[in-house]
């Protein structure tokens, strides 16, 4: 099958509008908040991707380890002359080593918010799979509701990874896995990463690296809302905060006002206390336990589970029941 190209990406003013309107949404709430998925700008996705390679950061060194040591067990499962659908693919570095594995596979299916970035990295597949269907769809995959019509009639499987579902609320993630499982359709399996519990030292520095990679990462929604929607966020007051809420059983991330002061988006005033704090991000952490219960409730069914030797990260395999 011959490359395709990627879908519409929504229009500017269209992304600009939706972005605008949830960080005053989220500036304008108590406790103040941002939502995660506007850290994937081009900057941002770039920044990530050094982070992934911090000698801290384990979960990606983990989990494609995991990927590399299973994948023709993985990919065994896919059926054949299926399409690949990887939500929130980033650089798609780990779905590679799947498609290398999967001669089954004919399409794959990166879908990613980050519409540039997405698109240099599916310029990158084609070359380096020109025997794959590379169809880039530009979305949030928590909001899509269908695929490109080009694999409309092909099987398909699922892979999320980077325990990606960890960054929703539980019931925002049985929410995304329902949805998965009426995009994949009927009898499909999904493959999710899921970074698991362990020590909170090791959590800590996962998040805190010694660069200041991950502050830069998180200081960039304030670059982009001062860029984009015309903000005036001074960078220099304030600081990125990250810890584990042992109660929670997440990682959180913070930007916190290190004084009191105003910023201004537009038209729109915020106001920060010192020390207050806008909540960017969370990061769920899993026993293989609490993980099973969440999918059976959400209607799939765990098939096998890989683990690494430190029993840091885990791979699961899931089937629609």
């Amino acid at each position: 099958m011959s490359p395709r190209s990627a879908l519409r990406a929504p229009r500017p003013t269209e992304t600009a509008n939706e972005f605008a309107a949830d960080v005053i949404a989220g500036l304008a709430a108590k406790p103040k908040y941002l939502p995660p998925k506007y850290f994937y700008d081009l900057t941002g996705s770039g920044l990530f991707d050094r982070i992934t390679t911090l000698a801290e950061y384990y979960p990606t060194r983990s989990e494609l380890g995991l990927l590399t040591k299973h994948a023709p067990d993985i990919a065994s499962l896919f059926p054949q002359s299926s399409a690949l659908i990887e939500f929130g693919s980033g650089s798609s570095r780990k779905a590679r080593i799947l498609l290398r594995a999967a001669a089954s596979v004919e399409a794959y299916v990166p879908v990613d918010i980050s519409g540039d970035f997405l698109r240099e990295d599916a310029a990158r597949l084609r070359r380096d799979f020109p025997h794959l269907s590379i169809i880039p769809v530009v979305a949030d995959f928590t909001a899509m509701s269908g695929l490109p019509a080009e694999i409309a009639a092909m099987p398909r499987a699922g892979f999320f990874p980077g325990s990606t579902i960890g960054n929703f609320e539980p019931h925002e993630a049985c929410a995304f896995l329902r949805r998965a499982a009426g995009i994949l359709g009927p009898g499909s399996v999904l493959i999710v990463g899921i970074d698991l519990e362990k020590a909170p030292d090791i959590l800590y520095r996962a998040y805190n690296d010694a660069e200041g990679v991950t502050a830069k990462f998180n200081l960039n929604l304030l670059v982009r809302i001062n860029r984009e929607l015309g903000g005036n966020f001074d960078l220099g007051a304030f600081e990125h905060h990250a810890f584990y809420n042992a109660e929670r059983h997440r990682i959180e991330m913070h930007l916190a006002s290190t004084r009191r002061q105003r910023a201004r988006i537009g038209d729109t005033i915020v106001e920060f206390r010192a020390g207050e704090t806008i909540h960017t991000e969370n990061s769920y952490k899993f026993t293989i336990k609490s993980f099973n219960a969440l999918v059976r409730g959400a209607g799939w069914a765990p098939v096998t589970v890989y683990t690494d030797p430190d029993q840091y990260f885990s791979v699961h395999v899931l089937k629609q029941k």
